[in-house]
């Protein structure tokens, strides 16, 4: 069967974009920005974007489009005889499925907020009002059930239409739909009255705060977020590398995507200034999305209409994301089984959904089950799974075999990225990208063990340390296998 593709480039940039622009982009990064000092922090986030970020999004590219297959077939098609790349493909569809359990949830939180705020339930409400519906709705299973199914049902029905008449025109009216609605929610924000000091520290860097806070703090911070920001590490990127035509090299689409990306999460901070003008703490955490961003928006002349369009614009970015995935997922059976897309589509569906409720009834009658310690639910366990483990492993995956002699190699990656028109990946940083940029991947994957479970004490510490440690070597031992030709060779 020939593969599909793209029908145009500005798609592929789109829907990769569109991939990469999800809620963290406007959720976490706002809050992010507001906990470690502002400006300062958005430039060392730009930084490890421009050194980590890229480079890896092109490693996924370039294995996407040279095996025209999704992960569950990629490194099959790629690697040498007798070596074992292959297995680490289980990271990226256990990473899907992973992600997708707990952000089809969050996909229908946004949907029935961007209802609720176009209804005007938030016009006129008090901060107890609006931060009991957010409460309430958590404790409402078959509300919750309602919205996660319907937002499943729309993804995997835009991804039955294929890539051209599906996903990429779909992710093309919904990328331009979210960028000028951020537009005029920025311009909105600036405008607010009081909304001065704001603007200073979102835009002006203020050194002695970040130093206040922690330098180290800080850097890591910003290094996490520009390293998860962009989906890289389970496949959600290389499978649009699949779909690409080889007119274009990767470095230049890869540095377009993160440019977009980066927009649109500085654009969604600017939330900040209107933090400010309604003396509202910017650092407030996820809660600054359903409890903080409702109550400024019932403050607000037109509050129907502007919350409305926030969460509409949320609503677009979550899509976008699940869509993504949901391609990923249904390549997946269509590599491995020989599936259609129909039949593909149809079970991935089924399967989503019931792989969906285990999170939802986290927040109602199975609120008791706390997996990682007091307060935590099962959506916290997904998220760990995914963005502490298969993220960063999956990554480190990637970059090893590009370089490696016996993975697919830094020749034959430089080769296959470097085809086409636009800007050349430098050669000049295999000894960065071989030994530098793995090193970095493995300190953001220990650092986030060390923090998720340094607070519960040191025997608890030092046992999730050996586990991760444990998954590391995993992931390294796949890359240590000699090929057979160097067998013979020897």
């Amino acid at each position: 069967m020939k593969r599909e593709t793209f029908g145009s480039r500005l798609g592929f940039i789109l829907v990769s974009a569109g991939c990469a622009v999800g809620i963290g982009n406007v959720w976490k990064f706002p809050y992010m920005c507001g906990q470690f000092g502002g400006a300062a922090f958005i430039l060392i986030y730009l930084v490890f974007l421009l050194i980590m970020g890229i480079p890896v999004m092109v490693c996924e590219f370039g294995v996407g489009r040279a095996s025209r297959h999704s992960v569950a077939a990629a490194y099959e098609t790629l690697e040498p005889k007798g070596t074992k790349w292959h297995i680490t493909k289980w990271i990226g569809i256990i990473g899907c499925y992973f992600l997708m359990m707990f952000y089809t949830t969050v996909g229908g939180w946004m949907l029935y907020y961007c209802v609720r705020s176009f209804s005007g339930d938030f016009v006129g409400a008090d901060m107890e009002t609006v931060s009991a519906g957010f409460s309430d709705m958590l404790g409402n299973m078959p509300l919750m059930t309602f919205w996660t199914i319907l937002i499943c049902i729309i993804g995997f029905g835009v991804c039955a239409f294929g890539i051209q008449k599906g996903i990429e025109k779909v992710s093309k009216f919904m990328m331009t739909a979210l960028l000028l609605i951020m537009i005029v929610l920025a311009i909105h924000s600036v405008m607010m009255k009081g909304a001065g000091a704001g603007i200073r520290f979102y835009l002006i860097p203020d050194f002695r705060q970040m130093a206040e806070i922690g330098i180290g703090n800080v850097i890591f911070g910003a290094m996490s977020q520009a390293f998860f920001t962009l989906s890289i590490g389970i496949g959600a990127m290389l499978i649009f590398g699949s779909y690409m035509e080889k007119d274009q090299r990767l470095f230049g689409e890869a540095v377009n995507i993160t440019v977009l990306d980066t927009v649109v999460a500085l654009m969604a901070g600017f939330i900040i200034p209107a933090c400010f003008a309604y003396g509202i703490e910017p650092g407030a955490g996820p809660s600054l999305i359903f409890i903080t961003i409702p109550n400024i928006f019932a403050q607000v002349a037109g509050g129907r209409v502007w919350g409305g369009l926030f969460f509409l614009f949320l609503s677009f970015a979550a899509f976008t994301t699940l869509v993504a995935v949901f391609e990923n997922i249904i390549s997946f059976d269509m590599d491995l089984f020989g599936w259609s897309r129909k039949k593909s589509t149809l079970v991935s569906l089924i399967l989503i959904i019931i792989l969906s409720m285990p999170c939802v009834m986290g927040f109602n009658v199975l609120a008791g089950f706390t997996p990682l310690g007091e307060g935590s639910t099962i959506m916290d366990l997904e998220d760990f799974i995914v963005s502490n483990n298969l993220l960063p492993l999956g990554s480190l995956g990637y970059v090893l075999f590009c370089t490696k002699k016996n993975g697919w190699g830094w020749n034959s990656f430089l080769e296959e990225i470097n085809q086409g028109e636009g800007w050349k990946f430098p050669a000049g940083i295999k000894g960065y990208m071989s030994y530098g940029l793995p090193l970095l991947i493995i300190i953001i994957y220990l650092k986030g063990y060390y923090d998720k479970f340094q607070p519960m004490g040191t025997k608890v510490l030092v046992g999730w340390m050996i586990v991760a440690i444990l998954f590391l070597t995993f992931v390294i031992g796949c890359s240590c296998g000699k090929s057979n030709a160097e067998k013979v060779d020897k």
